[in-house]
């Protein structure tokens, strides 16, 4: 059965598998491995990932973000333990409670205006250490880049690390669109990362270009001790591994993850500019990445849905948002701003 393409901006998840991922997975199929990690491709995913986050990283590849997610905070937490994030964090609202059913945790949230965290407003849940009454603060978990489409500086990781670290807690990244953090400060991984005191990085690559396959990248490993035997126990243990490494390995080997990430954000920035010379569209946040992010009226919202994909972020205020992908296209953008004029055009 084939499907009938069509376009849409409703996620990165969309998009389909980058072609030379594909033929990593096929050249991967060849012969015979040993089964849960301990294949070729797996360590050559490692080698590689030591060259983008430095000597002491490991890499612990699993299926999906929520995997990644739920195992690394697992690792970092002991069971009276919790974790502090922004109430958008993509841990607290898109995961179906995962961290708090897979792993037991209790997410401390934090109202924030931009989906970042300061040292200042960590401060407001980083608190009651040996409080038997209260869940003892022990990660900070961050998103780069956020929900919100919004990027850390390296500056600003570096400063919510220290703050972290002097309080004796350890740092998370959720780095689910890492690469388009990356292309779009024009950095390496491990500037905002190893070299800035993350402790442990969820690795993204679905939302790149790949078709399953996402890791946990330890970067202390005394943050994180166990990750190995919780990937198992939380079901992210692949046993064919490598057809999983192979597509993290035709990412970061090459350029192949800079490429999708500098185009989607490309794409981001033209959509941006195009909707913004539209009356009646105001675009809300920063596109700082690979999300737009604006207000249309309900109706508009609505009819629009019927010809393109896109979720309405915020019901209340009629907040949408617009995400791009390594396939999306300067027709598609033209396309989707041309509809927007002409859905406002007939309200």
């Amino acid at each position: 059965m084939t499907s009938t393409p069509w376009r849409g901006f409703a996620s990165d998840n969309y998009a389909g598998i980058h072609p030379e991922i594909l033929e990593a997975i096929t050249a991967a199929n060849a012969g015979h491995q040993v089964a849960y990690g301990d294949d070729d491709v797996t360590a050559a995913l490692s080698v590689a990932m030591k060259g983008h986050f430095g000597d002491s990283a490991e890499v612990f590849p699993v299926f999906n973000g929520t995997g990644a997610n739920v195992v690394a905070l697992q690792a970092m937490t002991q069971r009276w333990e919790a974790v502090v994030c922004a109430t958008s964090a993509h841990v607290n609202v898109d995961e179906g409670g995962a961290p708090e059913k897979g792993a037991g945790l209790k997410l401390w949230t934090i109202p924030t205006a931009d989906g970042k965290l300061t040292p200042e407003l960590i401060d407001t849940q980083a608190w009651g250490f040996g409080e038997v009454h209260r869940a003892q603060p022990s990660v900070v978990t961050i998103t780069q880049s956020t929900e919100l489409g919004t990027l850390y500086s390296v500056d600003e990781v570096r400063a919510i690390t220290d703050h972290a670290h002097g309080l004796g807690m350890t740092v998370h990244l959720d780095g689910a669109r890492i690469s388009n953090a990356a292309a779009a400060l024009g950095v390496p991984f491990r500037a905002f990362t190893t070299d800035a005191g993350v402790d442990v990085v969820s690795f993204g690559g679905t939302k790149n270009g790949a078709m399953i396959g996402e890791a946990v990248v330890v970067l202390n490993p005394e943050a994180a001790p166990g990750v190995d035997f919780l990937r198992k126990s939380s079901m992210q243990l692949a046993s064919k591994m490598r057809f999983v490494s192979a597509q993290l390995l035709a990412l970061v080997s090459g350029d192949l993850w800079l490429r999708n990430a500098s185009h989607a954000n490309a794409m981001a920035q033209a959509l941006e500019q195009r909707v913004r010379a539209i009356p009646g569209v105001t675009v809300v946040r920063p596109t700082q990445a690979n999300a737009v992010f604006a207000i249309l009226p309900a109706a508009v919202t609505e009819r629009l849905q019927q010809r393109f994909r896109f979720y309405t972020w915020d019901q209340v205020t009629g907040e949408v948002r617009w995400m791009c992908s390594w396939d999306t296209t300067p027709q598609d953008v033209d396309d989707f701003a041309t509809a927007i004029a002409e859905e406002l055009s007939a309200s």
